[in-house]
């Protein structure tokens, strides 16, 4: 191996993604997440599991999405991933146009931007710890 070469995880990878979600819009973007990138995910070959976590304080979505390698991720067309992400902007719009208490951006192309993306290779996994009496 070259010196400073880069090794590509060959396990688990976890994909993360920061979205901007706005408080009163948090529905919207469940819902839109559920009927678009939901389903497609998971039909996809290699997809483990995925997290839909809320930060408060910064006012955004994280998605931790779990695949089984990261081959098998970056195996996905660009091209179909656009047209979930289409799909998934167009449900975000009419989620947001149909919730009375969201005022984000229901005009927007995309009402919940992409902050940030990145991965994160997967070492281990902790179980559960299991409640006494059960």
């Amino acid at each position: 191996m070259a010196l400073g070469a880069t090794v590509l995880p060959q396990g688990p990878v976890v994909e993360h993604l920061r979205v901007k979600v706005p408080a009163d819009a948090r529905r919207a973007w469940l819902q839109a997440e559920e009927a678009s990138w939901g389903p497609w995910l998971r039909r996809q070959d290699g997809f483990l599991g995925r997290d839909l976590l809320w930060d408060a304080e910064r006012e955004e979505g994280l998605l931790l999405i779990r695949w089984r390698s990261r081959r098998q991720w970056l195996a996905i067309p660009a091209s179909e991933i656009e047209t979930v992400q289409g799909r998934f902007e167009a449900a975000a719009r009419r989620a947001l146009a149909h919730d009375p208490e969201a005022r984000g951006p229901a005009g927007a192309a995309n009402p919940f931007p992409l902050v940030h993306a990145g991965e994160l290779e997967w070492l281990a996994l902790t179980p559960p710890v299991e409640e006494e009496g059960r």
